[in-house]
């Protein structure tokens, strides 16, 4: 099994990417999404049982996905430095665990310690929590080795995001890594970070 792993910027990309890898045959148990929820433009999906107000980890039962597919499943948490997030699958489930067991800053550890135990590069992690910490959505599958090229094609077609590059647009405005100590962005730093990126609004 390999894990791969897209940032998308667009969440509606994100969310064709899931559909197509469970399309392809698969499992929801082994795909996961974690979305930036500044703007809680989430709070109406009908497919969505997100719980209302969710906190340090309340709400996210459900974040493993349900009988209809991973996006029938999705649950709000918040994690440090990334702020609100909606959330299902693996990552969501290791994430709520940190968050629900350890001090501040645990919960964005385990995304990128869950990224990183199951073979995602430290660097490319820490590219990722940032992604979605800029309004961004990240979605992961764990794959077995025949399956490895046709899930990594579905994420690229989706328009994925290439992390080297997006990494080296972050080091040119400072950034070194992620930072779970930081604030959340706002959903106007959001907003400037789409105009950056040419990606439209929601």
């Amino acid at each position: 099994m390999k894990t791969i792993t897209g940032l998308f910027d667009d969440h509606a990309d994100a969310r064709s990417a899931v559909t197509a890898l469970e399309s392809a045959g698969i499992p929801s148990k082994d795909i996961s999404i974690v979305s930036n929820n500044a703007h809680n433009h989430h709070d109406h999906d009908d497919d969505s049982k997100a719980a209302e107000g969710a906190g340090t980890g309340a709400g996210i039962g459900a974040v493993v996905g349900g009988a209809g597919g991973l996006l029938t499943g999705l649950g709000l948490m918040a994690i440090p430095g990334v702020g609100p997030v909606v959330a299902a699958g693996w990552l969501a489930a290791t994430a709520a665990g940190a968050v629900a067991g350890a001090v501040a800053g645990g919960a964005a550890g385990g995304i990128v310690g869950a990224l990183t135990d199951s073979g995602v590069s430290e660097e490319d992690a820490h590219v990722y929590a940032e992604g979605v910490r800029r309004g961004g959505t990240i979605v992961t599958a764990k794959v077995d080795d025949g399956m490895i090229a046709e899930a990594e094609a579905i994420l690229q077609r989706s328009n994925w995001v290439d992390p080297a590059a997006r990494r080296t647009a972050y080091n040119e405005q400072g950034w070194e890594k992620f930072d779970d100590t930081l604030d959340p962005y706002n959903a106007e730093q959001i907003e400037k970070e789409r105009t950056r990126y040419n990606r439209p609004g929601l």
